[in-house]
């Protein structure tokens, strides 16, 4: 049997009319970048998270960087984030020429630890932490009521990295991205809300976020070709949000499903006596599974293996940010993030798309179970 990671035609099928009539709609209208159909989507998502406002970006890393320009981040700044996760977390924060410093992990959960960050925060000048950007990771929201707490104490504002949590809740019930200062989605084709290429967007319930993030997504300009700051061009497509919309109507019952493999999963590795460890989720959080990463023991022999017998998997992330080449001038080492290190070491995604059968999810555990069995 082949069991794809994603299978994204499976989900175009099923959606396909809709997509092509919200995307001749706009090849009828000929406007294609911002306008009507952006504004529509930035209401529906902003409603969606429980926020104020959504401003469309061209991605989930313009998201970051542009709410990190908000902010003015910049030379002399430090910004306190996971080393465990993807590179646009980090890399938004050096670009502008501030300090990324890393927290570690719960090695349960996968996302930022308080406790670090505090620790971290310590360590800062005073008057220098700009921000705290924790990532929820995998669609599970991170304790965002000890972070905030420890930002207000220390005068810094919160972004939200939700690239993989659209429609995620946590624990007191508040969807992800709408806890924070700013909340950062990704719409890239992957994600569980995917566009037909890249697009991203920031949501937020402060009014001056919003009029900033407006006018630095188009260049700083108000009205055109009157330039007030020096912003970028990290404007979304009419083409990604008429798409967009179509899908989030579905987005509710597509984050059910990835729940309910989810489930069948922990049930069946459980049956199997295998020696991994299923998915820790918070009690009372709403874990939407962007990804369903399990840690495994001799990770790297079972991914080949599975890849043999036609599954695919994926390493999220296989060398945290403090071991990066580029982030060498941080002066960080082997050994400084532990968990992080760890996790990097042995976890690995397995295909939990909503349209995957119950049959499919049967096959991986068997070629798991059969691999442990050698």
């Amino acid at each position: 049997m082949r069991v794809p990671l994603l299978d994204l035609k499976a989900q175009y099928g099923q959606i396909r009319e809709e997509i092509i009539g919200a995307v001749m709609e706009v090849l009828e209208t000929q406007h294609f970048i911002l306008g009507p159909k952006v504004a529509e989507l930035e209401e529906q998502v902003a409603r969606y998270s429980a926020a104020r406002w959504g401003i469309g970006v061209s991605s989930g890393s313009d998201a970051l960087l542009v709410s990190l320009m908000a902010l003015d981040a910049g030379k002399g700044d430090y910004v306190i984030t996971t080393p465990y996760t993807f590179f646009a977390t980090a890399g938004a924060v050096a670009r502008l020429g501030a300090t990324p410093v890393f927290a570690d992990i719960d090695p349960r959960t996968y996302n930022i630890d308080p406790d670090k960050i505090a620790d971290a925060a310590e360590k800062i000048p005073k008057g220098r932490l700009k921000a705290i950007i924790p990532v929820h990771l995998y669609g599970q929201c991170c304790d965002m009521d000890a972070i905030m707490e420890i930002a207000r104490g220390h005068g810094a504002a919160v972004i939200e990295d939700a690239a993989q949590a659209i429609g995620a809740r946590d624990v007191k019930g508040r969807p992800a991205g709408s806890v924070g200062d700013a909340g950062c989605f990704s719409f890239f084709p992957s994600k569980n809300l995917g566009a037909l290429g890249d697009g991203g967007m920031v949501v937020t319930n402060r009014d001056d976020m919003k009029e900033k993030l407006t006018l630095l997504r188009a260049h700083g300009s108000s009205p055109k070709y009157f330039h007030k700051v020096i912003g970028g061009n990290f404007r979304l497509d009419a083409i990604q949000a008429a798409a967009l919309s179509i899908k989030l109507k579905h987005l509710d019952l597509w984050s059910e499903k990835r729940r309910e493999n989810a489930n069948l999963y922990n049930m069946l590795l459980a049956d199997a006596g295998v020696p991994v460890k299923t998915p820790h989720v918070e009690k009372g959080c709403r874990h939407i599974f962007n990804q369903y990463v399990i840690r495994a023991k001799d990770r790297d022999r079972l991914a080949g293996f599975l890849k043999e017998r036609g599954v695919g998997t994926e390493v999220y992330y296989p060398l945290p940010m403090h071991l990066q080449e580029c982030f060498g001038c941080l002066g960080y080492g082997q050994g400084d993030f532990p968990e992080s290190e760890g996790a990097a070491k042995e976890t690995l995604a397995l295909p939990v798309y909503p349209e995957l059968s119950s049959e499919a999810i049967g096959y991986v555990v068997e070629r798991i179970k059969e691999f442990y069995a050698a």
